[in-house]
């Protein structure tokens, strides 16, 4: 009779791997925005201004926790 093949051991290094790739999966919508206001910045539609990025940013960032719970990412 053929041993059993124990996955144990590599088990939770799958998971790990799979919960990080679901999470950047996950925040692509906030990626996309930063992109986009990055764009508008250059373009010359939003003020360039460190204090509205910052702006910007803290609220995205919050938004990004708020819906994506302990998926979102943590800087």
């Amino acid at each position: 009779m053929a041993a059993a093949l124990d996955y144990s051991a590599t088990m939770p290094l799958a998971m790990a791997d799979m919960a990080r790739v679901s999470s950047e999966v996950l925040a692509l919508p906030f990626d996309m925005a930063r992109e986009q206001y990055a764009k508008s910045v250059r373009a010359g539609l939003v003020e360039r201004s460190m204090i509205a990025s910052a702006r910007f940013e803290r609220a995205l960032s919050a938004l990004e926790v708020f819906t994506l719970g302990c998926m979102a990412r943590r800087y």
